[in-house]
């Protein structure tokens, strides 16, 4: 087998993967590209195993690895966008600013301070001594 046709193809599904991740708003997509990104990565890695000939099969490993750990950044990357959607009717991350602004206009608007869990506002109060 010529190692040319699967790094040519896997050279076009990563450059198909950067352009989808410079040039969509959307998150969703911005998440698939990278996957497309990822899996050419597994093509060149088991194209390689083959080439090389590799009696441990690392690089058929390797990939199975890689596929497990991108199932898991599917699954926390879609969590995320979901949860951002929830809160902000959208998923253009050009309209989303950061969350820590968010955080703050939430916080203002809820009169909740921005503090911890119990409402302290985050401190002891200036200097006065803690309960």
């Amino acid at each position: 087998m010529h190692i040319v046709y699967p790094v040519v193809v896997s050279a076009l599904l990563f450059s198909i993967g950067v352009y989808g991740v410079l040039a969509r708003r959307n998150a969703i997509l911005v998440l698939m590209s990278v996957e497309l990104m990822l899996n050419a990565v597994n093509l060149n890695l088991v194209a390689f195993d083959v080439w090389l000939r590799d009696r441990l099969h690392s690089g058929q490993v390797l990939t199975l690895f890689v596929i497990v750990i991108a199932a898991a950044e599917v699954g926390l990357g879609l969590a995320i966008v979901l949860a951002v959607f929830r809160t902000r009717r959208t998923v253009d991350v050009d309209r989303l600013r950061a969350l820590s602004e968010y955080a703050a206009e939430y916080a203002a608007e809820t009169g909740s301070g921005g503090g911890d869990r119990d409402g302290n506002g985050g401190g002891n109060g200036g200097g006065e001594a803690a309960t």
